[in-house]
């Protein structure tokens, strides 16, 4: 059968972009070889999310009586319905995808898709032709040789999110979003949780203060944070414990726990694809493409996980609309990768856009910094969530450069400072742009008079 476009991978950036095309008038076929709506609906962002949630309700179970509340009885979470409702969640948002899918006259073929020649695709023994063919195959939690995954002891985040009892104790291998989030979670729960971090800060891509005060807040939830540490190797020993060998701050040692969560990155679902077949260029396991997503390869585009850039679901969306409006002959503005919202969904939140202080300070740009703590807001501590803070960038002309917020539900704050930075807003249009009070998110504009000296509440 013959297609304008096929999108292989059914994804945020694949299931976007078949949608995108499909508005736009063409005939579009989405391949999958698993659930529609790929990882991050059926087991990533989304039930993680939900495995959050439940984890946050206990906790304010929990601290009922800081709110004046009497619960009788024992409070305790069931993991297996912690986890069903998970599935549950993730289930339903694939059904919406799938029905999206229809809604736009949109073909689902299932199967795994595999190019055999420019416009050609073959699933499962199927051929199919199309004029443009995109791939968006996404990735997968990448396995080290030191810490192979077997499933039962050493999971990935895919097992961490159907475990079927607590364990007494995890190492977490690792303190990206990913490792963050699932420590977290488990730590809330009353798991005895260590995370090992090879760089020498949690949430190392993070601002330094973020991190700093990202790792207080863990040790506050008694969990160990051990940076600048080396993970030799994992083995079982006899009693069925894990034994972690590391080398850190206090040399050579070795941890013991029931279960290990390998979160040490991802690797591009790239293999078996027809990538060497048609000589399209590859390079660190990242499909090489221009401003566009076109490949080497006439007619063949890819985007999400597989290319360079931020492996998040949102830029895999931004990346398929601005590739398949190009092919359309929309001629769109490429992706502005310097305005990249990233969200981290522990407790506080961890929200960011832009340069850290950091790399503005190793540019040699003369910063101007804006700060406001939540102890000072007025919502924050009439909610009972004071940790946290807003941090603002400028640049000597006030221009905003980064944004850095920890803290209860900053994660919805960060659309104004993501508009902001794409806007080119200065940090008096945002000191004089009325907030609503009383919001967490007054915080932005506080945070904005103080780096112009203007604090009124500080």
């Amino acid at each position: 059968m013959k297609y304008d476009i096929i999108v292989v991978g059914s994804g945020p950036g694949g299931y976007v972009a078949a949608i995108r095309a499909a508005q736009l008038g063409r005939k579009v076929a989405l391949v999958e070889r698993a659930e529609a709506g790929g990882v991050c609906l059926n087991w990533g962002c989304i039930p993680t999310k939900a495995l959050l949630k439940s984890a946050q309700v206990y906790t304010y179970c929990r601290s009922a009586e800081h709110y004046g509340l009497e619960l009788t009885g024992e409070v305790r979470p069931d993991l297996a319905k912690i986890v069903a409702r998970s599935r549950g969640v993730a289930e339903t948002m694939s059904k919406g995808v799938q029905f999206l899918l229809r809604k736009n006259a949109i073909d689902l073929i299932q199967g795994f898709g595999r190019l055999t020649a420019p416009g050609h695709l073959d699933v499962d023994g199927t051929p199919y032709e199309a004029d443009h063919i995109i791939l968006a195959t996404g990735a997968r939690p990448r396995e080290m040789p030191f810490m192979p995954v077997d499933g039962v002891k050493v999971l990935s985040s895919r097992h961490a999110l159907t475990l079927d009892r607590l364990p007494g104790s995890m190492i977490v291998v690792g303190s990206g979003a990913i490792g963050s989030e699932f420590a977290w979670f488990y730590a809330a729960l009353g798991v005895k949780v260590t995370v090992v971090e090879y760089l020498p800060r949690m949430m190392p891509l993070e601002d330094e203060e973020v991190s700093k005060t990202m790792e207080r807040a863990f040790r506050k939830l008694r969990a160990t944070v051990l940076t600048s540490t080396t993970v030799k190797g994992v083995t079982v020993n006899a009693d069925g414990q894990c034994e972690v060998a590391i080398e850190g701050k206090k040399g050579t040692e070795t941890l013991t726990a029931d279960v290990v969560l390998s979160a040490v990155g991802i690797k591009s679902n790239i293999e078996g694809i027809g990538l060497e077949e048609l000589g399209i260029a590859v390079e660190r396991d990242k499909v090489q493409v221009d401003a566009f997503y076109r490949t080497n390869v006439p007619g063949i585009y890819a985007i999400g996980d597989i290319v360079p850039g931020s492996a998040l679901a949102h830029v895999a969306s931004a990346e398929g609309i601005c590739c398949v409006e190009a092919i359309c002959g929309l001629n769109p503005a490429p992706v502005d990768y310097t305005t990249i919202p990233s969200c981290i969904f522990t407790s506080p939140e961890v929200a960011s856009v832009g340069m850290t202080e950091q790399e503005a300070r190793e540019r040699g740009i003369d910063c101007r910094i804006g700060r406001f703590p939540f102890t000072a807001s007025g919502k924050a501590t009439a909610a009972g969530d004071r940790d946290g803070f807003v941090k603002l960038i400028f640049d000597a002309e006030e221009h905003l450069l980064g944004a850095h917020l920890v803290g209860a539900s900053v994660t919805e704050m960060l659309a104004e400072p993501t508009l902001a930075r794409r806007l080119g807003a200065t940090a008096h249009e945002i000191a004089r742009t009325i907030h609503a009070h009383p919001t967490m998110n007054e915080g932005m504009m506080e945070a904005a008079e103080a780096a112009l000296g203007a604090a009124i509440h500080l």
